[in-house]
């Protein structure tokens, strides 16, 4: 059985970027909604006992909906942390790898964006990384994550607009320039040498 992921901040500490009424429905209602549908399908399943990564490459219909769900958002909200507390830059290889292959962070940043902003409909962008090191950003849709093409995702943004509405509305760009602002890059990069 899954369970919701705890937050490892309070639920006002992204605020503004994310105000804790978002963090209410968007982590409290929307993510338990996806946990609590997955614990209904799995038991007697043959996705029984896997892992969420296990069953986002296997499974299809309403288990890999749910659960690539549970996988994106659990990596969705674990990558922030209050604007005062969390590096703005990443550092070490994962920096080297992004001076190398966009030239500059704010070069990668805008093309983040402008990925997010051009996914038609609901999904997620991703930054990822292949087994050699190469980064990688790609666009997916509804429940989709990287793993699937066999990535490591390291970073991602949310563009279901439940995870920006009240507080944005429809300014999807606006929403996803605010988010770097609260990314851990301490996080990113753990995900990357890991």
């Amino acid at each position: 059985m899954f369970t919701l992921i705890e937050l490892p901040y309070a639920k006002d500490a992204l605020a503004p970027v994310i105000s804790a009424q978002t963090l209410e429905f968007h982590h409290g209602k929307h993510l338990q909604g996806y946990v609590d549908n997955l614990n209904k399908l799995l038991p007697g399943s043959p996705y029984e006992g896997l892992s969420l990564e296990e069953m986002v490459k296997r499974a299809d219909g309403a288990v890999f909906n749910n659960a690539g769900q549970i996988l994106n958002h659990n990596l969705y909200f674990t990558q922030f942390g209050p604007a005062v507390k969390v590096a703005n830059a990443p550092t070490g290889p994962l920096a080297a790898q992004i001076e190398k292959q966009w030239g500059s962070l704010q070069a990668f940043m805008g093309e983040f964006v402008a990925k997010g902003v051009g996914l038609f409909g609901s999904g997620w962008v991703w930054l990822s990384a292949e087994a050699n090191g190469l980064l990688v950003i790609s666009q997916e849709a509804g429940a989709s994550n990287p793993v699937i093409k066999g990535l490591k995702p390291l970073l991602t943004f949310d563009v279901w607009e439940h995870a920006y509405y009240l507080d944005y509305q429809n300014r999807r760009a606006a929403h996803l320039a605010e988010l770097w602002k609260i990314v851990d890059w301490k996080v990113v990069e753990e995900r990357y040498g890991a």
